[in-house]
């Protein structure tokens, strides 16, 4: 199952986890430094639900939880 939403079209995305360490300026210390830089993804908060497509039939899709709280999403039973 690929990780994206079928309305919106969001995927996830590429971004860096960096870890500092030491203490801030304005505490009284001498300032955070970078200890490590790695790469992480951010996922989109997918859901299964059963949704009515373009004919009226009732299909399974995965859709990110911004399109159901916009309605872009017609729940059926």
């Amino acid at each position: 199952m690929s990780r994206v939403c079928e309305i919106c079209g969001k995927h996830p995305s590429a971004g860096r986890s960096i870890v500092r360490k030491g203490s801030p300026k304005y505490k009284g210390g001498i300032g955070l430094h970078t200890t490590g830089i790695s790469k992480r993804r951010f996922l989109p908060n997918l859901q299964t639900v059963r949704a009515a497509d373009a004919k009226g039939n009732v299909k399974r899709m995965c859709v990110c939880a911004r399109c159901i709280k916009a309605g872009k999403v017609a729940k059926k039973a």
